[in-house]
């Protein structure tokens, strides 16, 4: 922001820039969730079981390790991928039970 830039003027672009931050974050978990579905519906397939503990852990310790590159708190990042593992599995034994 520079001396003559109004304040107000600059609150919008950052929001605007939120605004569109947050729309890709919605239509990338879309995606994702997408995804969790097709891996849902194989592993109802398939007998498997609708939860894999050891692949959470992999995947927690990456996330933690990409949220300190990326300057975010990892505890944050556990958190999220937390919430977002348990509506998976919820999709997958939806699955598993023919819904």
């Amino acid at each position: 922001m520079t001396d003559a830039e109004d304040p107000i003027d600059t609150l919008r672009r950052f929001r605007h820039s939120i605004d569109n931050i947050d729309a890709a974050l919605i239509y990338l978990l879309a995606e994702r969730f997408k995804c969790t579905k097709q891996v849902g519906r194989l592993k109802a397939e398939h007998k498997m079981p609708p939860s894999d503990p050891a692949r959470e852990e992999q995947q927690i310790a990456r996330l933690r390790n990409l949220a300190e590159e990326a300057d975010l708190d990892p505890e944050f990042a556990h958190k999220w991928f937390s919430f977002v593992v348990a509506e998976v599995i919820q999709h997958h034994e939806a699955a598993a039970d023919g819904a």
